[in-house]
């Protein structure tokens, strides 16, 4: 069935209306998000009845963000089965939706789990929907939880590579409320700071082509009363070599067992400059964005998006004086093919540190991440 949207609020401070919720309003279930392409001249939510909606929500990015995509895909599979619908079939989609984040697979996984594991103890379809939206709630408490360790972890290396306080912070896409459970990844990190009062400066990476940095970064910046500034992607070269930047802070959609990082295109140069300029480079990002079984960034597989995203201007997705809703304003001749890779991929060896909710590993190892993720598995069971 089609999105609808609905409610329509605005307002100032921390995000009133919550990335993702799971609601059940008398015509049945629904999964409800805010949806980021809207932002942030406005905030609507939009409402799932199905998988498929789903699926187009995630590629046409209004719901984004590896740990949100995550719990949404979990959602989308409570979803199917809750409404009857085929539960592998809405799995194998949703799995695909976005092939670079790995959280979204894991999700998808876990709910699909536990609603197998429910039918095959001799439970009915009730009860199997029933445990494969318990694993999805369950899933959206422990990325909130672990949000906030994040944070907790990441604030305490800054301190620790930075004595001082006075953090002139660098980053780059969009990775906090908006992302997660809780308050975020990166931008967590960064937001604890503020609070601390250890933040001079949140410098934010317009991340084109679709501007999340200047669309989603900087609105979360503002609501939270961070000090804040934008600039264009290809200005931050001038930053680090005018000593303006302390660190740079970064999430990641996907790490390689070998500690490689697939994150939003335009994270490798920074990487690259951060280590010319001696500046710590640093990733935050939860357990689950770690995947053993890609042993490499060339393994990495980079979604491609579509070639308009380059070469027409896209406002946010609402009417604006004489431009239809969605419609783009072309700045590259007709016909121009364009390079637009989602991700790019930085080597290990430029990550000073990946801060997770179980610590932060420095130096970046596989042997490092491989003790992480056992010991995350051992604190699960």
């Amino acid at each position: 069935m089609a999105d609808q949207y609905a409610q329509f609020r605005e307002g100032d401070g921390p995000l009133e209306i919550p990335a993702i919720r799971w609601d059940e309003p008398p015509e049945g279930p629904v999964l409800v998000f805010l949806d980021q392409t809207r932002l942030p001249a406005e905030e609507v939510e939009l409402v799932c009845t199905d998988a498929p909606a789903l699926v187009e929500a995630i590629r046409t990015l209004a719901v984004r963000g590896a740990p949100l995509l995550g719990i949404a895909g979990a959602y989308g599979v409570a979803l199917a089965a809750v409404r009857g619908f085929d539960v592998d079939d809405a799995a194998q989609a949703l799995a695909g939706a976005r092939p670079t984040a790995v959280n979204l697979a894991v999700g998808v996984r876990r709910a699909q789990t536990a609603y197998r594991a429910a039918l095959s103890r001799g439970g009915d379809q009730r009860q199997a929907a029933g445990a494969a939206l318990e694993a999805a709630r369950a899933l959206h408490r422990e990325d909130a939880a672990a949000s906030a360790r994040m944070a907790e972890h990441g604030l305490a290396l800054l301190d620790e590579l930075l004595p001082g306080g006075g953090h002139r912070i660098l980053t780059h896409c969009n990775t906090g409320a908006l992302v997660s459970g809780g308050e975020g990844t990166a931008f967590a990190v960064a937001l604890a700071a503020h609070r601390a009062g250890q933040l001079r400066r949140l410098w934010v990476d317009e991340t084109r082509p679709l501007l999340q940095g200047a669309r989603l970064t900087a609105y979360e910046a503002a609501r939270n009363g961070m000090a804040y500034t934008l600039l264009t992607d290809n200005a931050a070269g001038s930053l680090f070599a005018a000593g303006e930047v302390d660190a740079v802070l970064i999430g990641a959609d996907r790490i390689a067992a070998d500690g490689s990082v697939a994150n939003k295109v335009g994270s490798y140069p920074l990487a690259v400059l951060a280590r010319y300029h001696h500046v710590p480079f640093i990733v935050v990002a939860p357990v689950t964005t770690l995947d053993p079984d890609t042993p490499d960034g060339a393994s990495i597989e980079v979604e491609q998006r579509p070639g308009h995203e380059v070469t027409e201007i896209t406002a946010p997705q609402v009417p604006v004086a004489r431009v239809e809703a969605g419609g783009g304003i072309p700045v590259a001749p007709l016909g121009t093919q364009a390079y637009n890779p989602a991700f790019d991929v930085t080597p290990p060896e430029l990550v000073t540190a990946i801060v997770t909710e179980e610590g932060a590993v420095s130096p970046v190892t596989a042997e490092a991440l491989a003790e992480l993720c056992d010991r995350s598995r051992q604190v699960t069971i």
